[in-house]
């Protein structure tokens, strides 16, 4: 039986004073331009109307940005990796609310987001969908529960001084935040408390608010100590709990789980291949198979429906993943593990990207 749902946003008084103020995009328009610079979001206050909206997004800034649109702690949407003097032009639906934007810098202040207005919504039956979402869960949990487990030993290595263990452990526990870290990024206040980069923050390296797994990182394979890192090492285990307490109650909606195969196949694209996330320790392809993994259960999961409605499409995706797999296992070691990212040779790299690319895609 097919619905038609409407949902209207009644704006509050902050909400209406932020419309009659908002010397930005008018209400109304479908479409919007911010240019991101060192110091925030240019308009930093948007308002639009509600339902499918066109986003070109400028980084007029000095650092590669991230660009998220987000209802709480929560991320509704958003673009990684723009680099410094290149648009984006984005797509995508916003139901009627305020959200907030993420503008550069994770010290920069954010920007708000207002959609007015109501949105006609013609979902897709969700029938189909109970059992993929069902399945989908308990991965999910199944690795966010090896996560707790693994970084409990990993951080106790670190702040017992246990070099050699704690570096051993650091891509081993990883991988399993790496599978199911679209599901993370659903929290907009942990996914930078764990995962962040250096390059998110004015003082890089330096910035005290670098912390998670990246700041232990450094310490451990760039500095080779452990030293003065036990605290951060206590707020990665603090936050990854907090994850997996989230994540029990968490309902995992179609589109979420979907778009995560192809969040995880551009994070591919965009961090792995070029060697810029785990810099330190050269520990990219377990994170990168993490990824690849992660995606593969998803298209799984969907397989009966994609075989009956489209072939052609999962045809592709399958040659397509089995290029990667071939080329992920010239570069297994004896151990089951990975050798360090600095042996993969230029002529791999490059031909990974032809399918990571037409898998991001489909």
């Amino acid at each position: 039986m097919k619905c038609k749902l409407t949902k209207t946003l009644l704006f509050s008084s902050v909400a209406l004073a932020f419309l009659s103020t908002a010397a930005a995009v008018a209400a109304g328009q479908k479409n919007f331009e911010v240019a991101i610079t060192d110091k925030g979001c240019e308009p930093a206050a948007i308002a639009i109307s509600a339902g499918e909206i066109a986003i070109k997004i400028n980084n007029n800034s000095s650092k590669a940005v991230e660009w998220e649109i987000l209802s709480g702690v929560n991320v509704v949407f958003e673009r990684e990796n723009i680099l410094p003097g290149f648009s984006q032009n984005l797509k995508t639906t916003l139901q009627p609310g305020t959200y907030q934007m993420t503008c550069g810098l994770r010290s920069n202040p954010q920007g708000t987001l207002v959609a007015s207005g109501s949105v006609e919504i013609k979902p897709l039956s969700l029938k189909d969908f109970i059992g993929p979402l069902s399945e989908y869960k308990v991965y999910v949990l199944q690795e966010v529960d090896a996560l707790v487990s693994k970084t409990k030993e990993f951080t106790n290595a670190v702040k017992q001084g246990k070099l050699a263990e704690a570096q051993a452990l650091y891509p081993l526990t990883r991988v399993h935040y790496e599978r199911v870290e679209p599901v993370a990024e659903l929290f907009g206040d942990l996914d930078p408390a764990v995962d962040s980069r250096a390059d998110d923050f004015e003082l890089k390296e330096k910035d005290p608010k670098f912390l998670g797994f990246h700041r232990i990182e450094n310490v451990l394979f760039a500095g080779k100590s452990t030293e003065d890192i036990g605290p951060v090492a206590d707020k990665l285990m603090q936050d990854i709990s907090e994850l997996h307490s989230r994540v029990k109650t968490l309902v995992i909606e179609p589109d979420k789980m979907l778009d995560g195969a192809a969040a995880l196949i551009e994070e591919v694209a965009k961090t792995k291949i070029s060697g810029e996330e785990d810099r330190y320790s050269g520990t990219d392809l377990y994170d990168l198979q993490a990824n690849v993994d992660g995606s593969m259960k998803i298209v799984d999961l969907v397989r009966p429906l994609l075989k009956a409605r489209e072939p052609d499409l999962l045809s592709r995706t399958d040659e397509n993943f089995g290029k990667v797999d071939e080329l992920l296992k010239k570069y297994r070691t004896a151990d089951g593990g990975f050798k360090n990212y600095s042996e993969v040779s230029d002529v791999d790299r490059a031909a990974m990207k032809g399918p990571i690319t037409a898998l991001a895609e489909d």
